[in-house]
């Protein structure tokens, strides 16, 4: 900023925050001098309700919003009225002090009140309806929050967010400032939620320099794990090579002579490319994945065993298509088998064709998540369990089923394969006794799994096991315009879109992002259930994108304030809110796990309703299907709103009703399997909202996703 345009200065109370994200805030606040709220926007990480912050910035008019302050420096201090006193208290920024008791110790105290928590905190005692158990938590807490505060104070000067520094201090405790100075890039590994990038930020402010070792080996581990959440299993050196010097801005020699010391150390590990196309770089788990996967399905496969099974196919009183029983003949003859194809197909028919040719022997089964795993209950009447309850998974030791102690049965059966990823299917097959017979369930034209790997499409492909592929659409699937348009999709043929009374396929032509957001709200809210007689919650939105005006997250914010808005009661009590990433979270509200969480048990894609919120204790409850989960506020970055969810997050799972944007602005994640894996979320109906040239542009799009992968190839040595 030069000299003729000096920084102008406001000091304000944050009153409301409307929206946060990444760090980037739009607040309402009270500010000295003006009579309205004012509009601040900028990089403002974790500012609360009640936070009274100096800001150097200027204004400027919004041709949206109108007048606006916008953020180029900000400060926190501690309020020094009593009305800021109160806001800041009540923020829930101090555990065991919510709304209630800030006004009231403000009441008590008045002006005094900070200064009588930090240096007298026991005559709090002397407030009505505190006792010496709240008085100990908020004593506590203070601590921390000075504690915090400290180091806050260091990283600010950094540019380190409010969030990451109070996960920096859960994480290393008083030794926060030593770890964060002798080597920022630990961050990176230690904290989820801190990448590269806000390491490689503070490293720069620390003074360390763009070619030291400790940076380069951070940024081509980084660059690794970056093409793992793309679904690559290993990089090929020369695209290492090639992404991680634009990354770190220095020399291709100079990196590679990093990766020659990081291969010499262990730190990845490499493979030969096939024909001579030079080598694959893995960090260890995925290259120890693929190579487990491997041995211990050939060794299954090829163990021998003999059963006696049943011959009571007909007594059932199902009739199986030729396919259907040459699938029953296959799982009763292959120690590994696979059995694929789409909806309406009659997987689950043969399935329990399958359960009756084995009836007698022990019978396990399993699917990737909750949802999967429910649902192959209801469809064979026997127990099914995630993969993690099967492999009985207890952090912070792991799977207690493993070669150690493996699964005791004759015959496991898994569901929903495509999601299973190669790091989750290792874990799966070192549990697996050679003697049990393994046979693999799932839809091969869906997305892939979120995690790294394509198992499924590669063992397929290496021909290494029996595959059955069921084709034919059964007469009562045939009659459901969702099954016949997803076929349609998958040959690649344009789905039917006439509508009509009768169909559970319906098309509503939207031109405009904002207004397709608008209909979907309305849908959700009225139309559809009033046309089904169901709740809004039993209703999913699905949509390509995180972001935009039809992603989940403006979805989201949306579809929150129809169907669960703040409101006051009679009585002037609010709806109870907890704050984080840009969400306000609420009772009531529909909430998805957006990682795995193995102290909770609560795994990527799980959905839950929040039953209740102690703004006191900064915690909140959630229920997953029978489990009440309990949260604190800091955790709350691994949870999302899910009126909204990405068709990538919704694999495996079946809705009654789905409502689907399709539209251009998604060009970058359009494509034949995402339409096909959304479609086929929907049981009962189904409505896409959006644009058929969109529709169209996914079907004619057919990226098999090429994954890094070498599991095929391995399998066919």
């Amino acid at each position: 900023m030069s000299e003729a345009n000096p920084l102008e200065r406001l000091r304000c109370v944050v009153e409301r925050i409307t929206y946060q994200s990444d760090g980037y805030s739009v607040l309402k606040c009270a500010a000295k001098g003006y009579t309205d709220l004012v509009t601040v926007v900028g990089t403002m990480p974790d500012a609360h309700v009640g936070s009274v912050l100096t800001l150097g910035g200027f204004w400027k008019i919004d041709s949206r919003y109108g007048r606006q302050f916008e953020v180029r420096t900000f400060e926190e201090t501690l309020p020094a009225t009593v009305y800021g006193m109160e806001k800041y208290l009540g923020s829930g920024l101090i555990r065991g002090i919510g709304p209630k008791f800030a006004k009231q110790i403000v009441n008590h105290f008045g002006a005094d009140t900070l200064n009588i928590i930090e240096s007298d905190p026991d005559r709090l005692l002397n407030v009505p309806g505190i006792g010496q158990k709240r008085v100990e938590q908020i004593k506590k807490s203070w601590a921390e929050q000075k504690e915090i505060k400290n180091i806050m104070l260091f990283l600010q000067g950094h540019d380190v967010s409010t969030a990451h520094a109070t996960k920096i201090y859960k994480q290393y405790g008083s030794d926060s400032l030593t770890v964060v100075q002798e080597n920022p890039y630990r961050l990176a590994d230690d904290i989820w939620g801190i990448g590269f990038k806000t390491a490689d930020t503070i490293a720069a402010k620390l003074g360390f320099g763009k070619e030291q070792f400790v940076r380069l080996r951070s940024g081509l581990l980084y660059t690794l794990n970056k093409l793992a959440e793309e679904g690559h299993c290993y990089a090929r050196r020369d695209q290492l090579m090639e992404t991680g010097s634009q990354l770190l801005e220095v020399e291709e020699n100079l990196l590679s002579m990093t990766l020659d010391e990081m291969i010499r150390t262990e730190d990845v590990k490499t493979a030969p490319l096939p024909e001579g196309e030079g080598v694959a770089i893995y960090l260890a788990p995925f290259y120890f994945s693929e190579i487990g996967v491997r041995n211990r399905l050939c060794l299954i496969r090829d163990t021998e065993v003999t059963y006696q099974f049943s011959a009571g196919l007909g007594e059932s009183g199902i009739e199986y298509d030729p396919a259907q029983l040459q699938a029953i003949r296959v799982a009763v003859e292959s120690k590994v088998m696979i059995l694929t194809g789409g909806p309406g197909t009659g997987k689950s028919t043969t399935t329990l064709g399958i359960l009756r040719a084995f009836a007698g022997q022990r019978i396990l089964l399993a699917a990737p998540t909750g949802r999967a795993a429910k649902r192959l209950a209801e469809v064979t009447g026997m127990e099914a369990k995630t993969i993690h309850r099967l492999l009985e998974f207890k952090p912070p030791e792991g799977y207690k089923r493993n070669e150690e102690n493996p699964l005791e049965g004759d015959l496991l059966i898994v569901d929903e394969c495509s999601m299973v990823d190669i790091i989750l299917m290792n874990s799966l097959l070192k549990a697996v006794p050679v003697g049990m017979r393994v046979i693999l369930v799932g839809d091969v034209d869906q997305l892939p799994s979120v995690g790294a790997g394509n198992v499924l499409r590669d063992l397929i492909a290496s021909g290494a096991f029996p595959v059955v592929r069921l084709t034919k659409i059964f007469r009562q699937a045939a009659s459901s315009r969702i099954i016949t348009n997803a076929h349609r999709i998958n040959q690649g043929e344009y789905p039917d879109l006439s509508n009509g009374k009768d169909t559970d396929f319906f098309f509503m032509p939207s031109e405009e992002p904002e207004q397709a957001a608008q209909l979907i709200v309305s849908l959700v809210k009225d139309r559809l259930p009033r046309f089904y007689h169901v709740t809004p919650q039993s209703i999913q939105v699905l949509t390509p994108m995180q972001r935009g005006a039809v992603g989940a997250a403006t979805l989201n914010q949306m579809l929150q304030a129809a169907l669960n808005p703040a409101v006051t009661d009679r009585f002037g009590n609010a709806t109870p809110e907890l704050h984080r990433g840009g969400y306000a979270f609420r009772p009531r509200d529909k909430v998805m796990q957006i990682r795995n969480n193995y102290d909770k048990e609560v795994f990527n894609g799980d959905i839950g309703v929040v039953e209740s919120i102690q703004v006191e204790e900064r915690t909140l409850a959630i229920r997953f299907d029978d489990r009440l989960i309990s949260y604190d506020v800091t955790e709350l970055d691994e949870i999302v709103l899910a009126y909204a969810t990405t068709v990538h997050k919704a694999q495996g799972a079946e809705y009654p009703l789905v409502v689907m944007p399709v539209m251009m602005t998604h060009f970058p994640m359009l494509q034949r399997n995402l339409l096909y894996t959304g479609i086929t979320r929907a049981k009962k109906g189904l409505v896409l909202v959006g644009q058929k040239k969109a529709i169209g542009y996914c079907v004619r799009k057919v990226t098999v996703d090429q994954r890094n992968t070498l599991l095929a190839e391995r399998l066919k040595e």
